[in-house]
């Protein structure tokens, strides 16, 4: 009997996933716990293992869809078994109103199986209708391609009638232009007067390159957006002499110790954290919640997007086990082989943006974190000291904190010291 291959969950926050690559076809032989497709969730890519053995007899969702956890995604079986009552008519079709359509000349409906109009409606999939109301598309009139007639989206896509705007038609009657085959470069490829112009002038189109807001792309700008809306965030900066810093990372590079500027920042964080427990806490109901643990989250840039591992029990780590630890993290992430743990368990985190010569920024909080410290680059620059003008290192902090959870005057007194442990590390000891 067929398989079921679902969507599985990778993460306590995870509800869908972006399907990236298949790495069977179907009519392939796949055995369970072999890598079978690749997805993109919110944090990760990750390589999903079959779960049944036979053969691959159904890819019921393509490289680019979005699909929610628990759904099924492909079917496992004999071959050229019939796995349409497998599918469930709950689960995978549903009928379809036969309305709002504009006539497209197609397939004929005595071509649809009598399966997919059992009961005088045509059966198809949710994405399949989505799309063919996106495209106006009479999909009373198609014939699936889908297990015993069922309309799927690629059928759709097949069918679909170029959409124009009002004034692209009348540009094209009045020069003569084609519309079929035309490309659009308006929204969901919507063929526009430019597209016309450019068409009857026979001069490439200087077009507009569309991305769709999917996978961890989509989750971090609902998470951001979520984080600006439900807490009240505010903002310190201060500025910082990293003499004694300097100084201390060179003379443990002396000794054979190698540590970045961002390990130092870590450090004395964490430090600081143990003494303001309110900056390492998070509002859960009607209750604030103060860790007695540290897990700093690191912020990391990758192609992909933003994402931040976390080292779990920061204020128990020496400094070169940080500088260990944050550069071991910082290759898994770019690398894309990070677990959902290491992702899940923060507290605090830290974001430097430095290395790409930023002078200073505010950094959006990691929800439900109480703040975020966000670290710009070292430089020399002229301060006054006893009347006299120096030139020393600098760097600015700049403090986001969750002010339902802290007051200004306890935040800034946080971030003083950490300007404190910077400016003096062996307060450290």
């Amino acid at each position: 009997m067929a398989q079921k291959i679902i969507m599985p969950k990778q993460g306590l926050q995870m509800t869908e996933g972006t399907v990236t690559r298949w790495l069977k076809s179907e009519g392939e032989t796949v055995q369970a716990g072999e890598p079978l497709f690749e997805i993109e969730t919110d944090k990760l890519a990750i390589t999903i293992d079959a779960t049944a053995t036979g053969t691959l007899l159904k890819i019921l969702h393509d490289a680019g869809d979005v699909v929610p956890v628990a759904e099924a995604i492909a079917f496992v079986g004999e071959p050229g078994e019939d796995f349409s009552s497998a599918m469930g008519d709950a689960e995978r079709l549903v009928p379809a109103e036969t309305h709002g359509f504009s006539p497209v000349p197609l397939t004929s409906p005595s071509a649809v199986p009598d399966l997919a109009r059992e009961n005088g409606r045509i059966l198809i999939t949710p994405r399949a209708k989505m799309r063919a109301e996106e495209r106006s598309v009479d999909y009373t009139r198609l014939a699936g391609s889908g297990p015993e007639g069922l309309i799927i989206e690629r059928d759709i896509a097949s069918a679909a009638a170029p959409v124009v705007t009002p004034l692209a038609k009348k540009v094209a009657q009045s020069e003569g232009v084609e519309l079929m085959g035309l490309s659009g470069s308006g929204a969901r490829g919507k063929i526009t007067a430019r597209d016309v112009r450019s068409a009857a002038s026979g001069g490439p189109a200087r077009t507009e390159k569309r991305i769709p807001l999917t996978g961890m792309r989509k989750i971090i700008a609902q998470r951001m957006k979520q984080s600006l809306s439900e807490l009240a965030q505010a903002n310190h900066r201060m500025k910082v002499d990293m003499s004694e810093a300097v100084r201390l990372r060179e003379q443990l590079k002396k000794t054979g110790v190698s540590v970045s500027y961002n390990d130092i920042v870590l450090r004395c964080t964490a430090k600081a954290l143990t003494e303001f427990p309110m900056m390492n806490a998070s509002i859960e109901g009607e209750e604030i919640v103060q860790k007695e643990y540290v897990n700093l989250g690191v912020a990391v840039a990758t192609d992909a997007g933003l994402l931040v591992p976390v080292l779990k029990d920061t204020d128990l780590m020496t400094l070169p086990e940080i500088a260990e630890a944050s550069s071991l993290a910082a290759q898994r992430t770019k690398e894309g082989k990070l677990s959902p743990d290491e992702l899940t368990g923060g507290t605090f985190t830290v974001s430097n943006l430095g290395m790409f010569d930023v002078d200073s920024f505010t950094a959006i909080i990691n929800a439900p974190e109480a703040g975020i410290l966000a670290v710009g680059k070292l430089s020399k620059q002229p301060v006054v000291i006893d009347d006299a003008v120096c030139v020393r290192p600098m760097m600015e902090l700049s403090l986001t904190y969750d002010h339902r959870i802290v007051d200004g005057a306890p935040a800034a007194r946080f971030l003083q010291r950490i300007k404190a442990l910077l400016e003096q590390p062996y307060l450290l000891l």
